[in-house]
């Protein structure tokens, strides 16, 4: 994402910089590389920091905007949301409960993410852009901060890549490919498969009615998931997809996107799909799920197989999934990457007058 931002104001006439530990060449763009060490997280997570603020220290530049865990800048981007607030989600419930959450708190790799954290969010000259209102109370509630710090800019999408005629194309072609007939297609992407619920999702595709097939899009390892499809009686309409670059194609081929996500600031994928023109079936601890309310489905509780089952049910009429899908791309074309962009630099020049 920090590299579409870029290059978009730069193509706006803004001038760019920027520091990253590895990046392709670019005449867009003035780029300043960080060189440090590829192994062990934690060290090159605070290497990482450490060379940024010396490659971009604030003060040389009118903006400092930060899209990655560094601890020195004018704008920090909480594009993962609270750390802590991930952590406890996915480990094991409420501070402080769940062996889990405790041994990994003591992990040398989540203590320095939470400390450059709390470091970030302790420095009131810092201001925090969120890409969900979800996340900015997670962040006012652990860290007491105030509002005034917070500038909220949901994330954009490319309305031209995700696009509904694309349906008749390329998405036609990968349902031959991969041989889905006529029944819908429900569509899962996303790596970090239980953070992500694809459990929930597997139990939800098999207690709904209908003959639908499952297609999963990520880069874990499927074994445990395969059995677990087996055990579900659902294994021959599960389709593993491995890693894919074609996400926009996958769009295109699916009737509606599925991820009842644990925790997510806010899933890409989701406005991805809505932009695609399918409907969106998530969870409200998706960021994404405050703009798709009229574009998609939302399951309030992330463990909620049977409010998942039900979604599915309702998508599988061909006129709801329609009615969804019109007004899915229609919520979508609000954030295209131009708007995106104009939103940015109208925030720049606020902080340079800072």
């Amino acid at each position: 994402m920090a590299w579409q931002v870029a290059h978009g104001l730069a193509g706006a006439g803004d001038e760019v910089h920027v520091v990253a530990r590895k990046a392709s060449a670019s005449e867009a763009v003035q780029l300043h590389l960080v060189r440090v060490a590829s192994t062990w997280q934690p060290w090159r997570v605070l290497a990482f920091s450490n060379g940024a603020a010396r490659a971009a220290p604030r003060g040389a530049f009118d903006v400092v905007h930060s899209f990655s865990r560094t601890r020195h800048q004018d704008l920090f981007r909480a594009g993962g949301g609270s750390h802590a607030d991930s952590m406890e989600r996915h480990y094991g419930g409420p501070a402080g409960r769940g062996f889990g959450l405790a041994w990994r708190r003591w992990s040398p790799r989540h203590r320095v993410l939470l400390a450059i954290e709390r470091q970030v969010f302790a420095d009131a000259s810092q201001l925090i852009q969120c890409n969900s209102r979800m996340v900015q109370r997670e962040l006012m509630r652990r860290y007491a901060i105030p509002d005034e710090r917070f500038v909220l800019l949901y994330n954009g999408v490319d309305l031209e890549r995700f696009h509904p005629s694309r349906r008749a194309t390329e998405g036609a072609l990968l349902r031959t490919e991969l041989g889905a007939g006529n029944a819908p297609v429900w569509l899962f992407v996303g790596s970090g498969f239980r953070r992500k619920g694809l459990d929930t999702a597997l139990r939800a595709f098999a207690a709904a009615r209908g003959d639908a097939a499952l297609w999963v899009a990520g880069g874990d390892d499927t074994n445990d998931w395969r059995s677990a499809a087996r055990a579900l009686g659902v294994a021959a309409r599960v389709r593993w997809l491995g890693t894919r670059r074609d996400v926009a194609a996958l769009c295109a081929a699916a009737d509606a996107l599925i991820l009842p996500t644990r925790y997510d600031a806010f899933a890409n994928v989701c406005l991805e799909a809505a932009a695609a023109g399918i409907p969106v079936v998530t969870s409200a601890s998706n960021g994404a799920a405050e703009i798709l309310t009229d574009g998609g489905i939302v399951v309030r509780n992330a463990e909620d197989d049977a409010g998942f089952a039900r979604a599915l049910e309702r998508l599988a009429d061909p006129a709801e999934r329609g009615a969804r899908g019109i007004a899915a791309r229609s919520v979508a074309e609000q954030y295209g990457w131009p708007q995106h962009i104009n939103a940015l630099r109208a925030l720049y020049a606020r902080i340079a007058r800072r």
